[in-house]
């Protein structure tokens, strides 16, 4: 675990740190040999080098986006394209029943792990 990415999740409000506890978990159980990194500002979860998410927190919703996300199609309401959709991003605000099973998929998919 990096200090910097835990420092940054203490900061957040009460329940931002719940839901950013719990993203940073399913990082870990999902992507085999994942490491944290604090880049660009924000949390960031890697693979082999490469990027695989990061956690934003912003006022009032937490993002969590997936990279190398261009083969996932985006679902309404629930994933988000990025740019030119090699990203994809997760916003969730407070209240929000959130299907984690269905994000730690999608990073799986994205990641390749099995």
């Amino acid at each position: 675990m990096n200090d910097d990415v835990t420092d940054y999740i203490e900061k957040a409000k009460p329940w931002q740190k719940q839901v950013c506890t719990r993203l940073r978990q399913l990082a870990h159980r999902t992507v085999p040999g994942v490491e944290e990194a604090f880049q660009y500002g924000k949390p960031h979860f890697l693979r082999d080098g490469g990027h695989a998410a990061a956690i934003h927190v912003a006022k009032d919703k937490v993002t969590f986006m997936v990279f190398n996300a261009a083969g996932v199609d985006a679902v309404p309401g629930l994933l988000r394209p990025l740019g030119n959709g090699e990203r994809k991003a997760v916003d969730i605000r407070e209240g929000d029943e959130v299907d984690y099973g269905l994000v730690a998929d999608v990073l799986r998919r994205t990641c390749g792990a099995h």
